[in-house]
């Protein structure tokens, strides 16, 4: 009957307190930690991941873990709710100036988590807007340390130096930042064209050494193929000659066997019985061939009184063969009687 009695009474404070309590004014930065408190109600349940601090008759009593809980009436007062889930803030768009004096209009997203309620409670008024007040101050700070390239290109290090200089401000409040991201970076618009114009002329600079380089590179392969080219070819030329050399010595070499196995089979034929006869008609044929040719290849001709005469050419011709054949056994016998004599004053000196 007790438990029943307070029950109800409980529950006709909580609807009197609902109809006749008026509501907090707040911001909605404001509406998550200026939440409706629960009434006191005797048993009371926490839901998870969340966090009542209870005072008892005004002074910190403790803090009501998730589930079943009970609480003295009149006595017991549920202060302040504190959600442990990690919680999103944005950070306004404000304006800061970095180290070559240009302004930038910069916004950003801040993440955290309560770790102690009791400090999140008694630590500061409103955790939220003193994160986000941090959060500001600590970005103008940083940006003031950086050039507008640098900002652009190291925005991981500038993260991670405003996530370390909240989270040594807020220690002390027991809210731990996890991780700020800047959403974007907005600069006047003539220091965006002066960027895109810088751009435009690092691209053409880069285009002009590529298209440089590659300009480079064709006519050093064009020289090197030239080089190969020339090579090759005084090879082959070199070549060409030598074989070409070989072969008109191995001609010289055969059209002189010939020649010689000619001569000898000529002068055994003629050494042979009717062998002057034949000799004869050789040089007729030829001259009668030679006669056939006369004023072929020149205007100018030197003939001798009697060209008609054919035998007497014939008869002149061999006249100068015998002639020719009879000296030349008196020069071998003259030069065997000079190497017997050479070899007879040696002895006669011995």
């Amino acid at each position: 009957m007790m438990f029943r009695t307070l029950f109800r009474t409980g529950g006709a404070l909580l609807q009197q307190t609902q109809r006749t309590a008026p509501r907090l004014l707040a911001t909605p930065v404001q509406q998550r930690w200026a939440s409706s408190l629960p009434m006191n109600t005797v048993v009371l349940f926490v839901p998870q991941q969340e966090a009542w601090v209870v005072e008892r008759m005004g002074r910190f009593h403790r803090i009501l873990e998730p589930g079943l809980n009970f609480l003295i009436p009149l006595l017991d007062r549920i202060r302040y709710v504190q959600s442990l889930k990690e919680i999103v803030i944005d950070v306004p768009e404000q304006s800061a100036v970095s180290l070559d004096n240009v302004t930038l209009q910069i916004d950003g997203v801040l993440y955290l988590r309560i770790l102690d309620p009791f400090k999140a409670s008694y630590g500061v008024e409103d955790p939220e807007y003193a994160v986000t007040q941090l959060a500001q101050t600590t970005m103008r700070s940083e940006l003031g340390k950086l050039t507008l390239d640098k900002v652009f290109r190291e925005r991981e290090s500038l993260n991670s130096n405003i996530v370390q200089s909240i989270n040594q401000a807020s220690d002390d409040w027991g809210i731990r930042c996890l991780r700020y991201e800047i959403k974007d970076i907005n600069v006047p618009p003539r220091v965006k064209e002066s960027m895109q114009m810088q751009v435009e002329a690092e691209r053409k600079k880069r285009a002009t050494v590529l298209e440089s380089e590659g300009t480079r590179e064709s006519d050093i392969n064009v020289a090197e193929g030239r080089k190969q080219a020339q090579i090759l070819a005084s090879e082959g030329e070199k070549a060409e000659r030598i074989n070409k050399a070989a072969g008109e010595a191995q001609a010289v070499l055969v059209k002189a066997d010939a020649k010689s196995k000619a001569i000898r089979l000529l002068s055994d034929a003629l050494t042979e019985q009717n062998g002057n006869a034949a000799a004869s008609l050789t040089v007729a044929e030829q001259y009668v061939s030679a006669f056939s040719n006369l004023a072929k290849e020149s205007n100018t001709i030197l003939l001798p009184s009697n060209t008609g005469d054919v035998s007497s050419m014939v008869t002149q011709a061999m006249t100068i063969y015998s002639t020719l054949s009879k000296t030349s056994p008196k020069v071998q016998s003259g030069d065997i009687k000079e190497k017997s004599e050479d070899k007879i004053q040696p002895e006669s000196s011995q």
